[in-house]
C-alpha cells in the first residue's frame, strides 16, 4: 500500500498525489512552440505514435547507412479524431536521420492480429530477425468497433537493402503474447474508468542482468466498495501502471506476466508509451500523459513524464520533483503528443508528434465540433522538432532543439549551443525565425 491508500502489487513504488500535486510549467521542462514543417516526408498520411527500429541492446540500428521508424498512420483525408479506428503500422527509412522515405505498411492487414494495430515497438535481432510489437485493437471479425486490447508480435520479417533503398520483407507470424490476469492488471470487464488500457508493449535488455523484458502500459484493479483513494469512487477510476513481463529464455516471443514498475492509483488513469533507458548505471523510466488523465484535485498537462532508479526493479523517483520531463506552452497546450527519449552522446533527445496546433481558447474536446476542413488544418500528423534536453541525475531541461523528425546518426554531431537555456528564450526565438 503507497502512502495514499493504493492497493496493488506490494513494493511496487508509486507516483503519488504528493509528487503530483509538484507537476507546473517552468522554462526547463516547456518546449518551444512549433509550426509545421516546410515539406511533409508523407503527405498522403498522418503519422502519430512512432518508435526507431533497435536492437537487442537498445541501440538504434543502422543496416547498410539506413535507419529505420515506424509510425502508426491513417489517410490524411480522414478526420483526425478517427485516426485510432483504421490504424496501421507503416515504415519509414533515412540516410541522414532528417529525410524520410515512405516504405509502406509493414503487415498484410488482413494478417494482423486484432480489427488495427496501435503502438508498439521493434526489434531487429542479432540473427537479423525483425519482431514488431504491437497493440491488437479490437477483433478481427467485428460489426462494431471495439476497443479490446492485447499485446501481439509480428514475427519473421527482414530488413533487405539493395541500391534503391530499403524494404521490411516476411511471413510474418502473428501471436498475442499476453493477456491481463485480473489480480495484478485489470481485465476489460473489470474496469471503470474513462479508458481501458492494456496496450504499447516495449522491448527491452538490462545490460545490467541480461534479463529480457516488455513494458507496457495497464491499470491496477480497484476493488468497488474499497477504502482506496479514501473509498472515493470517482478517485479510484484514475489507476494507471507500467506492467512487465519477462522472457526466461530471451525469446522474443515467449513471455510470462510480471508485478509492475510503478503504480499510479489516485493520481492518473493513463501511462502511455513507457520506455526505459539506461545512462551512468541509472535507469530512466519514461512515458506519456494527458491533462484529463489525472485524477481530480490534480492539475497536469499533455507531457512527457520520467521517473528513475538505480536498478530495473527499482525504487522509482520521479524526476524533477514532480516527473514532468516535457511538456506543451500554455498558449499551444496540445501542440505535441506520444515522446520518445533515446540517448545521443551527453544529451537526451527527445521526439514526439505533431497534434493540434492554432487551436486558440479551444479544447480537444471543441475540435470534433468544427467544421471538416478545419479539423484537418489543424492537424499535424507528422513528427515534431526533436528536443534536446540536459540529463544531471533527477533533473533534467530543454536546451535546445533539432528539426523536424530529426533522428541524429550515432555519430553524427550536433549543432553548438547558444545558450544552456536557463531563464530565457533564446532557443525559442531562432526556431520562430526560420519559418
Amino acid at each position: 500500500m503507497n502512502p495514499d491508500g493504493a492497493i496493488g502489487v506490494p513494493g511496487t513504488p508509486a507516483w503519488t498525489r504528493e509528487q503530483a500535486t509538484r507537476v507546473e510549467r517552468t522554462d526547463d521542462v516547456v518546449a518551444p512552440v512549433i509550426y509545421p514543417p516546410q515539406e511533409d516526408d508523407a503527405p498522403d498520411v498522418h503519422g502519430w505514435d512512432t518508435w526507431v527500429l533497435r536492437e537487442r541492446d537498445g541501440t538504434i540500428a543502422t543496416v547498410d547507412g539506413w535507419r529505420v521508424i515506424l509510425s502508426l498512420t491513417a489517410p490524411s483525408d480522414m478526420l483526425p479524431g478517427k485516426r485510432h479506428d483504421v490504424a496501421e503500422i507503416r515504415y519509414f527509412y533515412s540516410r541522414d536521420g532528417k529525410n524520410w522515405i515512405d516504405g509502406g505498411p509493414v503487415f498484410d492487414r488482413e494478417n494482423c492480429l486484432g480489427s488495427r494495430q496501435w503502438a508498439g515497438s521493434a526489434l531487429l535481432d542479432d540473427d537479423g530477425q525483425v519482431y514488431v510489437f504491437y497493440t491488437a485493437a479490437g477483433r478481427a471479425v467485428e460489426e462494431e468497433l471495439s476497443y479490446h486490447q492485447r499485446l501481439a508480435v509480428g514475427a519473421g520479417g527482414t530488413v533487405e537493402t539493395d541500391a534503391d533503398g530499403l524494404s521490411i520483407e516476411g511471413s510474418w507470424e502473428h501471436e498475442v503474447l499476453v493477456e491481463p490476469d485480473g489480480e495484478r492488471y485489470e481485465r476489460e470487464e473489470q474496469y471503470r474508468g474513462m479508458i481501458y488500457t492494456f496496450r504499447d508493449p516495449w522491448f527491452f535488455e538490462d545490460p545490467a542482468t541480461g534479463e529480457t523484458w516488455l513494458l507496457f502500459e495497464a491499470n491496477t484493479p480497484v476493488p468497488e466498495g474499497s477504502d482506496v483513494c479514501g473509498g472515493d469512487p470517482v478517485q479510484q477510476e484514475f489507476n494507471g501502471s507500467i506492467a512487465t513481463a519477462r522472457s526466461e529464455t530471451g525469446d522474443p516471443t515467449d513471455w510470462t506476466l510480471e508485478d509492475p514498475l510503478l503504480d499510479a492509483v489516485c493520481v492518473n488513469q493513463e501511462l502511455e508509451r513507457p520506455h526505459v533507458l539506461v545512462r551512468d548505471g541509472r535507469y530512466y523510466l519514461f512515458f506519456s500523459s494527458h491533462d484529463h488523465t489525472f485524477a481530480p484535485g490534480l492539475e497536469g498537462f499533455d507531457g512527457l513524464y520520467g521517473f528513475v532508479a538505480d536498478s530495473f526493479r527499482g525504487e522509482y523517483r520521479p524526476l524533477n520533483g514532480s516527473g514532468l520531463v516535457v511538456t506543451n506552452p500554455a498558449n499551444a497546450p496540445y501542440q505535441a503528443y506520444s515522446w520518445l527519449a533515446f540517448p545521443h552522446g551527453e544529451e537526451l533527445l527527445v521526439s514526439g508528434f505533431f497534434n493540434y496546433y492554432d487551436l486558440g481558447p479551444l479544447t480537444i474536446d471543441d475540435v470534433g465540433h468544427l467544421p471538416r476542413e478545419e479539423q484537418l488544418a489543424k492537424f499535424g500528423g507528422t513528427l515534431t522538432p526533436t528536443l534536446r534536453l540536459r540529463l544531471e541525475g533527477d533533473r533534467t531541461r530543454i536546451v535546445g532543439t533539432l528539426e523536424h523528425g530529426h533522428i541524429p546518426l550515432e555519430d553524427e554531431k550536433l549543432p553548438p549551443l547558444d545558450h544552456d537555456r536557463v531563464g530565457d528564450r533564446t532557443a525559442d526565438d531562432r526556431y520562430r525565425r526560420r519559418f
